[in-house]
């Protein structure tokens, strides 16, 4: 169903084809979008995350559409509820974001904007492996708590810019995005440690310095068109 809210931005429930299923996600354009970003959730998380629909609107704020979007169907998300096998498995997640930015380089609202993921936990991971897979298509990524470790050798082959955003609690977590860092191919990337903050960055004001860098960092390095790398 489409709408538009007080606000201005076109708002719709949208399904995503992807091999042999649909996906289900959450569209927001903004009137005159400089730029839309793929939201790639995390471990046992959908697009209902109130932390990433939290910065899914810091977004839209600054003029970013956003599609939030679940990576696994219904029954699959009930299936891995029981094993949590298929969200660690990067390369089927990866293959979803893949078929989901096509989609958006087709729709009538999203064709032709600049295309930046946000992954959080495995969901970053997934976005890495996915714009390694697709240079000329994803332009920025922004990476919260994330397992940019468990994307492996694709982290050679990122070029887009890279922000990766840890707590400074969430010291595992922490010694491997700074050793991903390390191996990433893109000319432009970077690590910030928000401190006391934990993996799901719940104490006070953690949550709003992750929206305000993700902002800063997809308005700038979203609608260049220059290459990084």
């Amino acid at each position: 169903m489409l709408r538009t809210t007080s606000d201005n931005c076109m708002e719709r429930m949208v399904r995503v084809p992807a091999d042999d299923v649909i996906l289900e996600g959450d569209l927001v354009i903004p009137e005159n979008a400089r730029g839309v970003v793929l939201f790639a959730h995390g471990s046992g998380s959908s697009r209902h995350s109130p932390r990433n629909r939290y910065v899914a609107q810091q977004l839209q704020a600054v003029g970013l559409g956003t599609l939030l979007l679940d990576l696994l169907t219904e029954e699959e998300e009930a299936l891995d509820y029981q094993t949590g096998h298929l969200r660690f498995d990067i390369e089927l997640l990866a293959d979803r974001l893949v078929a989901a930015t096509h989609w958006l380089s087709r729709e009538q609202e999203t064709a032709g904007l600049p295309i930046g993921y946000f992954g959080a936990s495995t969901g970053a991971a997934a976005a890495l492996v996915a714009a390694a897979r697709q240079p000329d298509a994803v332009r920025a990524i922004v990476s919260r708590g994330g397992r940019p470790d468990l994307a492996g050798d694709a982290l050679r082959e990122v070029w887009a810019p890279t922000l990766l955003i840890v707590g400074g609690a969430d010291e595992q977590v922490l010694s491997l995005n700074e050793e991903a860092l390390a191996q990433l191919g893109s000319a432009v990337s970077r690590l910030v440690i928000i401190p006391g903050a934990s993996h799901l960055f719940e104490e006070p004001g953690a949550l709003e310095e992750v929206a305000r860098l993700a902002a800063d960092w997809f308005t700038r390095y979203l609608p260049n068109e220059a290459k990084a790398g």
